[in-house]
């Protein structure tokens, strides 16, 4: 069985972009799929004296064998002031500094939302420029705006039709992919 690995670049143990992560995964049938918690990974900023000094931790390197070992990967990508957060982007420092190649041959689907009408397009447009240095081949993306009205968190489900349909398609070329 194929598997496919999804976390979100958040560490908020409220992210929304984590519920639309876990929503998108509860649609994948026929498939293993193994959805990471990034808010229970911590990893000290960056920096070449912290390498040197501290090494890599282990649930980096496992973090890495995970992506590699996937036959694909769903990124939810969430914003703070127009970008990727501060978190995202270090865990990308850190797999990179470790492995430049770190998803080499790795097939992606990014996701992202925010409450606001950008539905954190500028996150997931960075994040698609990116990973792709990094090895990764992007396959399919989705953007749900507005989340606070396009997301029912008690049914844990999108109540906008039309951006269902959309998360679906886009859902559909990642799978045909892998």
């Amino acid at each position: 069985m194929k598997t496919i690995l999804a976390f979100a670049g958040s560490n908020s143990s409220e992210s929304i972009n984590f519920k639309l992560l876990k929503y998108t995964a509860s649609l994948i049938k026929d498939y293993q799929v193994d959805v990471m918690n990034m808010a229970k990974m911590p990893f000290p900023m960056y920096s070449l004296d912290e390498e040197k000094n501290q090494g890599y931790k282990n649930s980096l390197v496992e973090l890495r064998d995970d992506i590699q070992a996937a036959d694909g990967v769903i990124i939810a990508v969430n914003e703070h002031n127009g970008n990727m957060s501060a978190y995202f982007k270090n865990l990308l420092d850190w797999l990179s500094r470790l492995e430049r190649q770190f998803m080499e041959d790795t097939k992606v689907m990014l996701i992202s939302t925010s409450p606001g009408k950008g539905g954190a397009m500028n996150a997931l447009t960075r994040a698609k420029e990116t990973l792709p240095r990094f090895g990764a081949t992007i396959v399919s993306d989705f953007s749900l705006p507005s989340f606070n009205h396009s997301f029912d968190t008690e049914s844990s489900k999108i109540t906008d039709d039309e951006k269902q349909k959309e998360l679906e398609e886009a859902l559909d070329r990642f799978l045909n992919q892998i």
